[in-house]
């Protein structure tokens, strides 16, 4: 079995108005990671990721992508303890 982790994402890029979060969102929950994802006043989109390590690494590949509409142009992670994750992913 896997050990559980969390991580913390900025992504860059054309990532707001894109349905960047909604599309993070299933992806998430099809991987049974747990977090959110919002937008920061920057233009970035904060993700955070909760969940077994192999589903959270999943999810962090993903954002590289995102979605259709996107452009994602960097993504940085790092690994948190400090952070709370709520029961569902949920976006803001």
């Amino acid at each position: 079995m896997s050990s559980k982790i969390c991580k913390y994402c900025l992504v860059s890029g054309r990532v707001q108005g894109v349905a960047f979060r909604a599309f993070a969102r299933r992806k998430a929950q099809s991987l049974g990671v747990t977090g959110w994802a919002k937008n920061l006043e920057d233009g970035r989109v904060a993700v955070l990721a909760c969940g077994d390590e192999a589903a959270v690494a999943s999810l962090c590949q993903w954002l590289h992508k995102g979605s259709p509409f996107s452009k994602v142009s960097a993504v940085e992670c790092e690994t948190v303890t400090d952070q709370p994750c709520p029961p569902d992913f949920t976006t803001a």
